[in-house]
């Protein structure tokens, strides 16, 4: 057997064992205590983090979470996840303690000069681009911990109007426009309800288990079929401006059409839900946007209008 092939089974054999002894690793690979420390110092140096406990009962064993055995990517799977990284650095917080820079850095680091000289071209040319968010979600791994084991967390959370402490179990997190999600079952309204994780101030882990009866995947069908039953049509004419300030918004840009490049139209449907949304987003847009439907969303710019001349008069 080839070194580098003991080397790696040797990542395989400290992974699955954790805490173990030399004579453990000479008995498994068929070599000496002398060799096997020699293979053990060998992975410490690769940045295997591996801890040497003195003395009779001493032994090795494995710090912090386990690392990944070496996996071979063709060029085209290695490319695709440098990117897919490169896409994570927008988001201000992740589920888990990872440097994207660290990350990417060892992947590039082991690619070929030709794919490395791809690879600064591809990062000129493709780009991922997301809204920057400067708020920090510092709960993340927390709340997916306690959604898989379905427990019951005390958070503190900021909202509209004032902040409330809250029993809730969560169903797990969403990542959507640059912000983070927590769909959560809340015990005193006995129902589930959407909570921003950057608004969390403070949790704690109850570690009681209450089942909410249904999984993120399913909460966001259900949530998604809601949203086609109430749907509204939307129907707003569009001035030069109002064509150039639409086409930016990844809701919109579909359903603008065109008339000539002065004038244009907007027709498509919304949930109900998102009417107040809807209503502001247009509002700020001034003259460039003429709603022709749906009537709630004309009251609605009509009572922001009224809300602001109010202020002033």
């Amino acid at each position: 057997m080839s070194k580098t092939k003991v080397l790696f089974d040797l990542i395989l054999f400290v992974n699955s064992k954790r805490v173990f002894v030399a004579q453990d690793v000479a008995n498994e690979f068929g070599v000496s205590i002398r060799t096997a420390h020699r293979y053990l110092l060998e992975l410490t140096e690769m940045g295997i983090p591996l801890y040497t406990e003195p003395g009779r009962n001493g032994g090795y064993r494995l710090l912090h979470d386990r690392v990944l055995p070496p996996v071979i990517f063709d060029e085209n799977e290695a490319f695709s996840i440098f990117f897919a990284f490169q896409a994570l650095r927008n988001l201000k917080s992740l589920p888990f303690e990872v440097n994207v820079d660290s990350v990417t850095r060892k992947l590039y680091a082991n690619l070929p000069n030709d794919a490395k000289k791809k690879v600064v071209r591809l990062d000129e040319v493709l780009l991922f681009e997301t809204k920057n968010r400067n708020l920090p979600s510092p709960f993340l791994k927390e709340i997916i911990n306690a959604s898989a084991e379905n427990q019951l967390l005390k958070i503190e959370y900021y909202s509209k109007t004032k902040t409330t402490v809250k029993d809730v179990t969560p169903l797990g997190v969403y990542a959507n426009d640059g912000l983070w999600y927590m769909p959560a079952a809340d015990v005193s309204l006995g129902e589930i309800r959407l909570y921003r994780v950057d608004r969390i101030v403070s949790m704690e882990n109850t570690h009681k288990n209450v089942y909410t009866g249904t999984d993120l995947k399913s909460w966001l069908r259900s949530q998604h079929n809601q949203e086609s039953k109430s749907s509204i049509k939307l129907h707003a004419e569009l001035t030069r401006e109002g064509m150039r300030q639409c086409s930016g918004e990844p809701w919109l840009e579909t359903h603008i059409t065109k008339v000539d490049d002065d004038h244009g139209y907007i027709e498509a449907t919304i949930s109900r839900t998102e009417i107040e949304y809807v209503s502001r987003y247009f509002f700020q847009l001034g003259t460039s946007v003429k709603i022709i439907e749906p009537p709630e969303i004309i009251a609605s710019i009509c009572n922001l209008s009224r809300e602001i001349i109010d202020q002033y008069t």
